[in-house]
């Protein structure tokens, strides 16, 4: 978004809780991790705004509070969770406060993007000037179908999703989901997502149309300097990385990483920052700019509002968790492997599972930038990378790493899956005010990752 690339602005390299769409959106509302709010996939049965999330933890989330207790007004408009079903471009039902609105495939009224700016505008415009706002609006693109408005359609014709070292590659020493990716891939599996890719570029300049209309307006009314902007996204996306097609539910940095980039008042000109900054923080954040206090809440992240004005010091690690989806019988993609996977491609390359269920501690700091995994299943596999020396994450280093290293590690993914509020926010392995225990050490690896699935039966 080049309207915001001004000269008050920071950005940060943002890291999502969970990759997948719902628990990641959950993450942001809550400011919670996923085993703390519960939403473990994009089902109503994994918690995906079902009844029990409306009632126990929607009323906490931070639009709730700021309306609720800062006197706020509040806007949302678009996806908000998954169950709204509200990806598509055309054809699709909105809840206008919650009456039920039908569209149609006219581009003029109905494209999703473009109405969904119109209606952002008219909040900005018909607003109270004598209350404090705050807007969130939740674009589809650039998720599929990425159907582009009509004068996009022809641009970036001959762009290529980027071939990166990890690109159509062997995933070797990784969890057997990523080993069983055929390499090379087909040449239909490469078309596909390279028209995917270049898709998603093209549905993403109509959000660059809708960031324009709304900082335009800001201007125009004269709210543009104190107003804070916020743009980052709930999941990345793989497009060929260790030969798999398409999706987001791994643990990579293709997957786990997304912009994040602030505009506003007071915040240190042109920054771009490598503190470990998590959308569980997204929420804290807000909460402090609107003066709430989030030791009130029960939230797990914190606010980076000090790191924007100031730059003061900073958490060094923290928890991405992923709950694999399968299906009971056999996916007719792939009918060789049996059940329990799916998101299959034709040619027998699947993106998830049962047991693509995992945790992280993802660490920056100084001395090092770590990241350490283990999987629920039945080889309790284990995934290490040095991300400094190995970017692309092409090396699995858990055999060869330093003993104690790991053990740190381990500990501390352990104490991060039991976390809630402040205590999700102490210090992390490598501060120097950590002092590692071995005696406090778990042997039961299934259980810690075991214990999402216990939580929410």
């Amino acid at each position: 978004c080049k309207i915001l690339s001004v000269s008050s602005r920071v950005f940060f390299p943002q890291f999502v809780a969970s990759p997948l769409c719902c628990p990641s959106r959950a993450s942001i509302l809550t400011g919670k991790y996923p085993h703390n709010h519960h939403v473990i996939n994009n089902t109503l049965d994994g918690n995906c705004s079902s009844k029990a999330w409306q009632k126990s933890e929607e009323p906490h989330t931070f639009p709730a509070l700021l309306k609720a207790s800062a006197g706020y007004q509040t806007f949302f408009a678009g996806k908000y969770l998954n169950q709204d079903k509200n990806s598509k471009y055309y054809n699709y039902t909105l809840s206008v406060n919650g009456k039920a609105q039908k569209h149609g495939a006219d581009y003029s009224k109905d494209y999703l993007t473009d109405l969904l700016a119109n209606m952002s505008l008219d909040f900005l415009q018909y607003k109270t000037s004598y209350q404090p706002f705050f807007m969130m609006v939740s674009t589809p693109a650039p998720h599929s179908p990425w159907t582009a408005a009509p004068q996009y359609q022809k641009r970036f014709n001959n762009t290529k999703a980027p071939r990166d070292p990890n690109f159509n590659v062997h995933g070797k020493d990784k969890h057997w989901l990523i080993r069983q990716a055929k390499t090379p891939m087909s040449n239909s599996s490469i078309r596909f997502l390279d028209d995917a890719f270049r898709g998603r570029w093209q549905t993403l300049l109509s959000v660059d149309d809708l960031v324009e209309k709304i900082v335009k307006r800001l201007e125009v009314r004269g709210e543009l300097n104190n107003t804070y902007i916020f743009f980052t996204s709930d999941n990345g996306y793989h497009t060929g990385q260790f030969s798999l097609p398409v999706d987001k539910r791994q643990l990579y940095e293709f997957d786990i990483r997304v912009p994040l980039m602030v505009r506003g008042p007071n915040i240190k000109p042109n920054q771009t920052s490598q503190m470990l900054v998590a959308n569980v923080d997204l929420g804290p954040t807000i909460l402090d700019i609107a003066g709430y206090n989030v030791n009130k809440t029960q939230m797990d992240g914190m606010s980076f509002l000090p790191i924007m004005m100031n730059g003061s010091s900073w958490r060094t690690d923290i928890l991405v968790e992923y709950e694999g989806e399968g299906r009971n019988k056999s996916d007719p993609a792939c009918p060789l492997l049996g059940p329990g996977v799916s998101e299959c491609f034709p040619d027998c390359v699947c993106e998830d599972s049962y047991n693509n269920t995992y945790a992280c501690v993802r660490t920056i700091a100084r001395s090092s930038n770590l990241q350490y995994c283990e999987f629920d299943d039945n080889e309790v596999f284990v995934e290490v990378y040095n991300v400094t020396a190995d970017p692309y994450q092409l090396t699995n280093i858990a055999k060869t790493i330093d003993k104690e290293v790991l053990e740190k590690m381990n500990h501390r993914l352990m104490m991060l899956q039991s976390c809630s509020a402040q205590s999700c926010r102490t210090p992390g392995v490598y501060d120097p005010r950590y002092k590692f225990d071995p005696r406090q050490m778990f042997t039961s690896h299934s259980w810690r990752l075991s214990r999402l699935r216990q939580t929410v039966k």
